[in-house]
């Protein structure tokens, strides 16, 4: 067995149908009075769910959020919490809605509840991430994890299967990378292969039946443990190459994943060759080609094509991920990484 280190997050799970009507009470046990919700603003019954469940500990409520967080919004949300004085904020909705409250965090260090409606896993890691211009930077803060979230399936029934597809192939794009990336341990190898077990099981069963409420938190409880494998491994070439792109095409984060996740492990397949059978046997096949099969079967997209990537891009791009993914597991050249791409633009199955 090879040698690592692991360091326990700190933070609170709450799991189960209707428990987000419990957050006033989690707030109070935080011990924090003022605070700021922010939220997608997609479902607005939920959004007023929340603000009554917190009452007068309510104090703003922010819904101008967007994918990948630029800094002009963040700045927003930002000078909203100090005009507010939010002494903790709320965060309700997918990634995004995370992302901003983590915003908030870094430059006012409160804390955070989490109330996911995706399948993003973000709302249970310490990375942060900023879009300023065509650039997403990223990095990693204990100040921005989250004190508690708290995991309601009933959130996600309204999620259509043509976002609940992608946002799940995110969640296995954290599980999977989380068998070979930086901060492997063997404590995250058995979360990341229960989490892909789980999420290939009933991603689709869950598409075949969007309103069953059990399905639905199969999938939400295999996303919370590829979040916290993500949280401790950390990414890879698949992660970096999606928020190169991400930051220079605005492609959707969830789409980008089930097109790149593939792609991504057929290249780090000679590397890491122990890993790669394990997922296969998870999978009961070669595990790139079960993904890319898996992403079909949900009906997510193919191609970076058919999601907006322009194909006068592939060279910035290239360049990119050759420089964010230096610390791969198999580095990666420009010239592989231009392979990639164009392949991921096609999106043909893996070879």
């Amino acid at each position: 067995m090879n040698p690592f280190e692991y360091d326990a997050l700190p933070g609170r799970v709450v799991f189960g149908a209707g428990r987000r009507h419990e957050v006033g009470a989690e707030a109070q046990r935080l011990g924090v009075r003022r605070i700021l919700l922010i939220a997608d603003g997609h479902d607005l019954t939920f959004v007023d769910e929340v603000v009554k469940c917190l009452g007068d500990l309510c104090v703003g409520v922010f819904t101008d959020v967007v994918q990948h967080v630029p800094l002009e919004q963040a700045k927003h949300v930002r000078d909203l919490a100090t005009a507010s004085r939010a002494t903790a904020t709320v965060t309700l909705g997918g990634g995004s809605a995370t992302g901003f409250g983590k915003a908030v965090s870094l430059t006012h260090a409160i804390p955070q509840i989490a109330i996911p409606t995706t399948y993003a896993g973000s709302e249970l890691t310490p990375i942060w991430g900023l879009t300023d211009g065509e650039h997403k930077k990223t990095g990693r803060d204990l100040v921005v994890l989250p004190k508690v979230v708290i995991y309601d399936p009933e959130l996600t029934l309204g999620l259509p299967v043509a976002i609940a597809g992608p946002s799940g192939m995110n969640a296995l794009a954290h599980a999977v990378e989380g068998l070979y990336g930086p901060g492997n341990n063997p404590l995250m190898t058995a979360l990341a292969l229960e989490s892909v077990s789980v999420l290939s099981t009933h991603l689709p069963l869950m598409s075949a039946s969007p309103s069953d409420l059990e399905e639905r938190s199969h999938v939400l409880y295999g996303a919370y443990l590829a979040g916290a494998v993500l949280a401790v491994v950390g990414t890879a070439l698949h992660h970096k190459t999606c928020h190169v792109l991400g930051g220079l095409y605005g492609l959707d984060h969830g789409k980008m994943n089930a097109v790149v996740l593939p792609h991504a492990l057929a290249f780090n397949a000679p590397a890491i060759p122990e890993a790669y059978d394990r997922l296969s046997t998870v999978l009961g096949g070669d595990a790139a080609q079960q993904l890319y099969d898996l992403a079909r079967t949900l009906g997510t997209p193919s191609s970076l094509a058919s999601i907006g990537m322009p194909r006068d891009g592939v060279a910035v791009a290239a360049a990119l991920i050759a420089h964010e993914a230096a610390a791969n597991v198999r580095p990666i050249s420009v010239e592989q990484a231009t392979t990639l791409l164009n392949d991921c633009l096609a999106g043909e199955r893996p070879g």
